[in-house]
């Protein structure tokens, strides 16, 4: 069994105890609910350069703890601060240290779209991710049927909601309607040994619809790195563990905003 295989075992006890305290009316009647989104795929139909994804993370189950000086409101006031274009927020408690309590909270003050980041494998994580803030939700193709991505996306997107499908190899092409999935995130990180390498999100991005936006995730962090994926297509880039062990977190974004821009 590996890391995912455990994560989505844990992640099935986690919603027994969630339906067991909330039902979708309650979620329905929840403040952020009937709150517009804030869109990020607007944002990239209008965008020249690459946008840039900043995480929110403070531990991995390949890293441990990333971050010990964590304090989620603050890393976030420093994203709007830096023009992040859009704030991913982890939520998941067992495995890297997230919680749905920072979503909300963020979303309280948030200046750009927020995209929940978590392992979604039932209907009801889609009402609690609208009702504390979200604008975009985490599927992961590798966890999912076809028909499941395909319920998830209709589902999302009726309830004010964007999708950012993610595929980590093309076994998981098969499963996606390009017509609804306009949002593409390809993981560069080999999930059962955590090896990393960029030539997964160019090798991956040939295979996809040039109409749809591929977002690359994972093992950024140099200009290099940055550059390699912009002369390769990309719309997107998803940052997040480079950016959380600076020390000056607000450097690192502006580094980061400037190899993402025309003159990076």
């Amino acid at each position: 069994m590996n890391i995912l295989d455990k994560i989505v075992e844990k992640k099935k006890e986690e919603i027994k105890n969630l339906k067991s305290k909330f039902s979708i009316s309650s979620f329905q009647d929840m403040e952020f609910y009937e709150k517009d989104k804030l869109s990020f795929i607007d944002n990239l139909n209008h965008s020249e350069n690459l946008s840039l994804i900043c995480e929110i993370k403070k531990a991995s189950p390949s890293r441990g703890i990333i971050r010990e000086d964590f304090n989620h409101l603050k890393i976030a006031d420093i994203y709007f601060k830096n023009k992040a274009d859009a704030v991913s927020i982890l939520t998941d408690k067992d495995f890297f240290q997230g919680d749905i309590n920072y979503l909300r909270e963020i979303a309280e003050v948030k200046q750009t779209p927020l995209l929940r980041k978590d392992f979604i494998i039932d209907e009801i994580q889609l009402y609690q991710s609208k009702a504390n803030g979200a604008d975009f939700i985490l599927l992961i193709g590798e966890i999912l049927s076809k028909s499941q991505i395909a319920d998830f996306t209709t589902l999302a997107n009726e309830i004010g909601l964007e999708v950012l499908l993610e595929i980590h190899s093309a076994d998981q092409l098969d499963k996606i309607g390009f017509d609804k999935n306009k949002l593409i995130g390809i993981n560069n990180r080999n999930l059962n040994d955590f090896s990393v390498s960029l030539n997964t999100t160019t090798g991956l991005k040939k295979l996809i619809p040039e109409d749809v936006f591929v977002v690359s995730e994972s093992g950024i962090s140099k200009k290099e790195d940055v550059s390699f994926l912009r002369n390769s297509g990309m719309n997107a880039l998803l940052v997040g563990e480079s950016i959380m062990k600076e020390s000056d977190i607000s450097s690192k974004i502006k580094e980061l905003k400037k190899w993402c821009g025309n003159e990076g």
